[in-house]
């Protein structure tokens, strides 16, 4: 290894060698002699006001200040590494980057080697304390003006938008602009579309069935796709549809979160409106209970409580549908069904117990949740033996001595031909899906914006041509709204199940089944009697009736389960707890 040569001396007494450097982004700016100017300058500068006589100049032509990627610097700046240079010299600071962390970042490690930075129109030259201090003020005062501006731009939008005054973004389905007037108007092909949304909805209260109608219809989005539930639930759920502007709505586009509704900017009777106040108040409420239903623990739409095993409990023992009836509201105050056979309840002609849904509920949970995690954990599992013990895995589990082995090899062999991301509880042998299209343009369309997003940053931060700053604000906000749009929509469409195809009664199903999975996600163990009371009944009866057939219980205890895939699983126990 050749001995590291030593940083130059600088000072009167050294021998003072500069580095030009000189760069032009575009090959207009090459075309009138910008870069010729640069370097006649630069070596003028050298001779008259430092004294510098022996130079190299370094020229990149054509490359952008967004990063320090470009040949000439890099080959500067191992030359530099290597001690042959005592000042680097450039026309400007933003000849070197843009971006000031890559600057600070190479104005370190000259400062280290001993290298003087000097730059000729802001007159200083780090050689001297002075001219050091003035570049860091620079810099800092760079920077907090660069963040006032941006602030007081907002400040001023955000002004502007609460007098009435739209900022720009995209035009919403059912509306025209024109810029010259900059005022809105009914687009006469889409607004009877947008309209005819909040009427079905009202009367359907079904996102499923005026997804349907719509493009029954022959009715498409202004993109020329079919409408889908999300699509529409986006439109239902826009006050622009009842003529209110609303302004600062979305958190910054890395997530689908609205601000706080006090940073809202709400402007009544901005433009015509498609539906009336009361109408949209209407479907609001429509919309709310829904997803009450779907989503919010502990509530329902309905009058009474669902009662969750209703139509799936068997008596072993005589083959009679189990029957149900309210029990004692424990101390934690979940109040449990009980269920009996009807034979033994009447006549005594059965010796089945009474049950009561705490105890299924938990067996069944877990077992699911332990068929689940098997799922999981199918790469690493050698033996049936060792797949039953992880399907007995929990205390719920002590009393049992077995599976049979017939369902034990059924399991086995629907789990080695899913993939992991597949149900085990779907239909039999179902073959993958391939992504649900909606999902996918949704995807398409927010890479799309990112990717304008993280351009138009360059262009103003690090790019050449001075963009104002409104003109930044505006294009930025109109991005961050496409992407909020975006954002929640893909959000909704994983969060629910939507599809067109479903009749509103497996939507349901599945809409129950994703919100349990979600529950039960990460879970070692599911305590049935805290989840009845954070989940709402509708939504477990829906989840159960949804992956299960029938359940045959003898003596109180779960003897065997049949699953909706065909998949049924009998269970033995031990003699010394059977009939407890």
């Amino acid at each position: 290894m050749p001995p590291r040569k030593e940083p130059p001396k600088t000072g009167k007494s050294a021998v003072k060698r500069a580095a030009i450097y000189a760069r032009v982004s575009t090959i207009h700016q090459v075309d009138k002699d910008s870069l010729p100017l640069q370097k006649q300058e630069l070596v003028g500068f050298c001779k008259y006001s430092l004294g510098i006589e022996d130079y190299i100049i370094f020229e990149d032509a054509g490359y952008s200040g967004k990063n320090t990627d470009r040949p000439a610097f890099q080959r500067m700046l191992e030359q530099i590494r290597n001690g042959l240079f005592t000042h680097l010299v450039v026309w400007k600071i933003d000849r070197i980057s843009r971006n000031l962390l890559d600057f600070a970042t190479m104005y370190a490690e000259l400062k280290k080697l001993g290298v003087a930075f000097v730059s000729k129109n802001e007159q200083f030259d780090t050689s001297s304390s002075m001219g050091e201090a003035m570049l860091k003020i620079i810099l800092v005062f760079a920077e907090l003006e660069r963040g006032m501006t941006s602030e007081r731009v907002t400040a001023t939008m955000i002004n502007r938008a609460s007098n009435g005054v739209w900022n720009g973004g995209r035009v919403h389905f059912g509306y025209s602009y024109d810029k010259e007037k900059q005022v809105f108007s009914l687009a006469p092909e889409e607004a009877p579309i947008a309209r005819m949304m909040f009427d079905e909805y009202e009367n359907s209260c079904s996102l499923v069935q005026v997804t349907r109608r719509l493009n029954s219809l022959g009715y498409r989005t202004r993109y020329g796709n079919m409408f889908s539930p999300v699509t529409v639930q986006l439109v239902l759920r826009n006050p622009w549809y009842k003529g209110t502007y609303r302004y600062n709505y979305y958190k910054f586009p890395s997530r689908h979160e609205v601000k706080d509704e006090s940073e809202w900017v709400l402007v009544d009777n901005h433009h015509p409106a498609i539906v009336e106040a009361s109408q949209f108040a209407r479907v609001q409420e429509i919309l709310n209970r829904n997803k009450r239903f779907r989503n919010e623990p502990g509530r329902s739409i309905h009058c009474e409580r669902p009662i969750v095993f209703a139509g799936l409990l068997w008596c072993a023992d005589c083959g009679s549908a189990m029957v149900a009836s309210p029990g004692r509201i424990h101390v934690s105050g979940y109040r449990p069904s009980k269920y009996a056979c009807p034979k033994a309840a009447r006549s005594k002609e059965c010796p089945a117990k009474i049950v009561s849904d705490t105890i299924i509920g938990e067996f069944l949970l877990n077992y699911v949740l332990n068929i689940m995690n098997a799922q999981k954990e199918f790469a690493v599992i050698r033996s049936l033996e060792e797949l039953e013990r992880r399907l007995l895995r929990g205390s719920t589990f002590e009393a049992v001595s077995g599976i049979d082995h017939d369902g034990l090899e059924t399991l086995w062999d629907m789990l080695s031909k899913f993939q992991p991301s597949d149900s085990v509880f779907a239909s039999k042998y179902k073959p993958r899906q391939k992504m649900d299209p909606e999902l996918k343009r949704l995807r398409k369309e927010k890479q799309k914006q990112e990717r304008a997003l993280e351009r138009l940053n360059h262009i103003y931060l690090y790019g050449d041509s001075n963009m104002p700053d409104r003109e930044y604000i505006v294009r930025k906000q109109t991005i961050i709204d496409a992407l909020g749009e975006v954002n929640e929509a893909i959000g909704l469409v994983q969060q629910e199940p939507w599809n067109s195809s479903l009749s509103d009664e497996d939507f349901i199903a599945a809409a129950s089944s994703f919100i349990m999975a979600a529950k039960m996600q990460e879970r070692q163990y599911v305590y049935f009697v805290n989840l009845a009371k954070e989940t709402d009944s509708g939504v477990l009866k829906s989840f159960f009736q949804s992956i299960i057939d029938s359940v045959y219980i003898r003596a109180g205890k779960v003897e065997s389960v049949v699953f909706r895939n065909g998949l049924a699983h009998k269970f033995t126990y031990n003699d010394s707890k059977a009939g407890e």
